[in-house]
């Protein structure tokens, strides 16, 4: 009887250790940051070391100065721009609508951010990602694909049409798995001219389907998963914060 009492005992302290250190994580979890508590606990567990996941904002944060001060030196010798600046039409687009500075400068900063962030999670994210993917959404089906490269480049092509109106297309989209439709968590990178500004999801106009909504929200609704933005002053954030 005694041995039995003795695994009895054993298997208690084992379930009770289980306990602790799993309520342990939660609290550690629970007080990460925002990239941390965003990744599915199933990813967590793919990455190699424990210190990935921080080691990951802290790189995909350091992608958005590095694109900042890239951007800024091709035009400014490396200052930041001016409230002026920032408003200043410096060109218009295929379709006649005014290109500001603080536009034409954010374009070109998250084309730089997306191609280091690209680096980093090649090193850090074990599962795969999509890089300025365009998609369909379908609210009332709550039913999402992909647009290809080729249709994207043809409807944009053919000229100033609706035919890619209702559309999305977020920075980066990380998935769990090999579902391109599904997102573990999706980050766009945001670039406030001028920098003091605060960086915030774009939101819909009157004339979108999904009028007066964030884009935080439609691509969660849409993609699953949490959305999270990177900016070069912030670093990452979820809304609000």
């Amino acid at each position: 009887m005694g041995y039995v009492d003795s695994e009895t005992a054993g298997k208690a302290r084992h379930a009770a250790y289980v306990a602790e250190q799993a309520s342990a994580r939660a609290a550690t979890r629970a007080m990460a940051s925002p990239l941390v508590r965003a990744i599915p606990p199933a990813v967590l567990a793919l990455m190699q070391q424990d210190h990935d996941a921080d080691e990951l904002e802290q790189q995909l944060a350091a992608c958005a100065v590095q694109a900042e001060q890239l951007g800024n030196a091709r035009y400014f010798q490396g200052r930041p721009p001016t409230r002026q600046e920032c408003a200043e039409v410096v060109e218009q687009d295929h379709c006649g609508k005014p290109v500001t500075r603080a536009m034409q400068l954010g374009k070109q900063k998250h084309v730089l951010a997306l191609q280091c962030a690209e680096a980093v999670l090649k090193e850090l994210w074990p599962a795969p990602i999509s890089i300025e993917q365009r998609y369909r959404y379908y609210p009332n089906a709550r039913m999402v694909e992909t647009v290809s490269k080729k249709e994207e480049a043809r409807l944009i092509a053919e000229g100033c049409t609706d035919e890619l109106r209702g559309t999305i297309k977020p920075g980066l989209v990380l998935h769990a798995d090999r579902n391109l439709l599904k997102a573990a968590l999706t980050l766009d990178f945001k670039f406030p001219c001028p920098g003091t500004n605060e960086p915030q999801w774009t939101r819909h106009g009157k004339s979108s389907p999904y009028a007066d909504q964030t884009q935080q929200g439609i691509y969660e609704q849409a993609l699953g998963g949490r959305a999270l933005l990177i900016s070069p002053r912030k670093g990452m954030r979820a809304a609000g914060q």
